[in-house]
């Protein structure tokens, strides 16, 4: 059944009403599309592009890392971990944070590896971007910081990274909220030919598979970029200065390698790290999610992704999914702040 949310009746400033609404919009426990409407001009929507900065950006030793990340919120309140993906970075969340801070939760926005002020911790660590290795990394985080449990939420890499900690480690994840769904893949997998109009959607995969793919990402990091988020968000009109934010974090040292790692190993061109195979062998087995999670995809995804009935089969908690109208792309968290920061509110109240 399709259930509209009109938001013009929804006031989004973290008040105590309004978490207690949140907690009054259950999960079906079967998959139920909703599909969010885009605010009337006039009311009190909360666009992409209202926030410039993070109050607090922070560094830690965590696992093979010291990650740098921006926290908001109270230090007591419910731990809330956002995830970004590629070729993003933190800022995909810099309207989302004070949102979710508002309603009285502690929110934790890491670079991944490769990223922004993200960095190994010894020279002589491989530099490896296969999933499950990003994934451990966040446990890692949540050990540093001494959160036990996190509502975990993202797109696109910090999606699939979300997925992996909630199949592996579910009593870390009290909820998920995954842009585009189920998205933990395998080498087995990636290595299966698909029709030619999906296999066009991955060209810069098969662009980095190449040596001339990594000089040439290397070389043109914000040309690269720029042209992906035009792709994947097609109706998303970001300024420079949007782009710039987040460009910067592609300066880190290890990006290229890591992106680059992270596709050859999707495809099978590259090998992992024997300490995350077994890790990789549950999740080629198709590991179902328990947590309640919701999921969500914009009207305008130009990105490739799967189907909602595709993957509402690998959910086995309470569970719903949700359609963003009005343009949204793929960094629906940068485009669509409020929907995303509902979603997190919703789901982490009836978990």
């Amino acid at each position: 059944m399709s259930d509209e949310i009109n938001h013009d009746r929804r006031r989004f400033f973290g008040t105590a009403a309004m978490t207690f609404a949140a907690a009054q919009l259950s999960l079906s426990a079967t998959a139920e599309a909703q599909t969010v409407l885009p605010k009337k001009s006039g009311t009190a929507a909360v666009k992409g592009g209202a926030n410039t900065s993070f109050a607090s950006l922070k560094q830690i030793d965590a696992g093979l890392l010291n990650v740098g990340y921006a926290e908001a919120g109270p230090a007591g309140g419910q731990a809330v971990i956002l995830l970004h993906g590629w070729p993003y970075d933190i800022y995909s969340f810099v309207d989302v944070a004070p949102l979710l801070a508002s309603a009285g939760y502690r929110v934790i926005v890491p670079y991944l590896r490769g990223y922004g002020t993200t960095r190994f911790l010894s020279d002589a660590t491989v530099r490896n971007g296969q999933p499950s290795a990003l994934s451990v990394d966040i446990i890692a985080l949540m050990d540093a910081l001494k959160i036990e449990k996190a509502t975990v939420a993202g797109f696109d890499w910090g999606a699939r990274t979300a997925n992996i900690m909630a199949a592996l480690w579910p009593e870390r994840c009290k909820a998920t909220v995954s842009v585009s769904g189920y998205l933990i893949g395998s080498q087995q997998a990636g290595k299966m030919p698909l029709p030619p109009k999906a296999e066009l959607q991955w060209w810069y995969q098969f662009y980095f598979a190449t040596e001339r793919g990594r000089e040439g990402y290397d070389k043109y990091r914000r040309e690269f970029s720029k042209l992906i988020w035009q792709i994947a968000s097609p109706q998303w009109h970001f300024d420079d200065a949007t782009f710039e934010r987040s460009a910067k974090a592609f300066d880190n040292p290890d990006h290229v390698a890591i992106v680059v790692h992270n596709y050859r190993w999707r495809l099978g061109l590259a090998e992992g790290e024997a300490r995350y195979d077994d890790l990789e062998k549950r999740l080629a087995q198709g590991q179902i999610i328990t947590v309640p999670t919701i999921t969500m995809e914009g009207d305008a995804n130009g990105a490739p992704h799967p189907e909602p009935a595709a993957y509402a089969k690998m959910f086995s908690g309470r569970y719903s999914h949700r359609t963003v109208k009005g343009g949204i792309g793929h960094n629906l968290p940068q485009e669509a702040p409020e929907a995303f920061a509902e979603a997190i509110i919703t789901v982490a109240a009836d978990a």
